[in-house]
């Protein structure tokens, strides 16, 4: 029957990204803490690249067979996740408190790269220009994360958060094992899931857009679910918000990127006018939940994460009614 190997390697293709961006993650800050790399650095930059490779390689497969929409879907269906669905939840189940000035400064930069990629989509076609364009940029965003963990201040409750997560005793041929593991792991994950998402996306007459946006912006966004809650559990609120922020931003430049360069695409114009922004809509709310008077905390209470729940499955009904076929 049709559509039960198709769901069958989707499901398998998301436990492998879940668990192999783990092992992806934990390998890669074994290998940057046996170069001496400070924590903070490896915390911002290697965690948060780790926790967006998932999508790249989704996007870059999807790319690579002809679905770059599948691809522009998956980045901004999974900006909204993360913060809609996946901080919601998280919220939910434990209120969080940001303490870091690092998250402050990180959602200026956050505007700053929607607006790029705005301006480089509005036009309606990913080009190789713009997807260099988008990597170049990525590219700065690292030399800024890796700038900004160096001035930070050590008492900074992020650097603290940091040092307790990151493996310290992890031998170097260890971490190797499991960054190249993790890495084909996640590589077999995101071709099952492209090709089964594609197979059923055709059977049912929807589109690669609302697919990137809706099962495998979801299925991609699982390792962010995992470690937000973790790392709320653990009290660590600002890597929890921390790591999605950064997502965020790897999303826009990384998975939108990578696809453009590998091939070029038309960009279906409801992504532009319902879905992005959408995008927009949800980091501006998150971005004034966590302003407060005194600047120096800002909290997501339950009722917030119930309001950007409802948020999320408002933006669900909404694809349903304007994008089904």
């Amino acid at each position: 029957m049709f559509g039960i190997l198709e769901i069958a390697a989707v499901l398998v293709g998301f436990v492998l990204l879940v668990w192999a961006a783990d092992k992806f993650v934990l390998g890669a800050s074994g290998v940057a803490r046996s170069l001496g790399i400070p924590t903070l650095i490896i915390g911002l930059v290697v965690v948060g690249f780790g926790t967006s490779a998932p999508e790249m390689l989704v996007g870059g497969v999807a790319a690579w067979n002809g679905n770059t929409g599948i691809a522009i879907g998956n980045a901004i269906g999974s900006n909204i996740t993360n913060l809609a669905l996946v901080l919601g939840a998280t919220a939910v189940l434990a209120p969080m408190v940001v303490r870091s000035t690092i998250l402050r400064r990180e959602f200026p930069v956050l505007f700053i790269l929607m607006a790029l990629t705005a301006i480089l989509l509005i036009d309606g076609y990913l080009s190789r220009v713009d997807g260099c364009i988008l990597l170049v940029s990525m590219v700065a965003f690292f030399a800024w994360l890796t700038w900004a963990g160096m001035r930070a201040d050590p008492s900074d409750p992020m650097e603290q958060e940091f040092e307790q997560e990151i493996p310290e005793d992890m031998p170097l041929g260890k971490s190797i094992f499991w960054l190249l593991t993790g890495l084909g792991l996640l590589l077999i994950g995101a071709k099952l899931i492209v090709w089964g998402a594609v197979e059923i996306a055709t059977f049912y007459g929807v589109s690669d857009l609302v697919i990137g946006l809706t099962v495998i912006a979801i299925g991609t966004s699982l390792p962010e679910l995992a470690a937000s809650i973790a790392a709320s559990r653990k009290g660590e609120d600002d890597i929890a918000i921390g790591n999605l922020i950064g997502s965020n931003m790897f999303n826009l430049l990384g998975v939108i990127g990578i696809p453009a360069v590998i091939n070029p695409a038309v960009v279906d114009a409801p992504a532009l006018y319902r879905d992005y922004p959408v995008m927009i809509l949800i980091t501006v709310l998150l971005f004034f939940m966590l302003r407060t008077k005194n600047q120096k905390a800002g909290e997501v209470t339950r009722l917030k994460g119930l309001g950007l729940l409802t948020i999320y499955f408002a933006y669900m009904l909404l694809l349903y009614f304007t994008a089904i076929k």
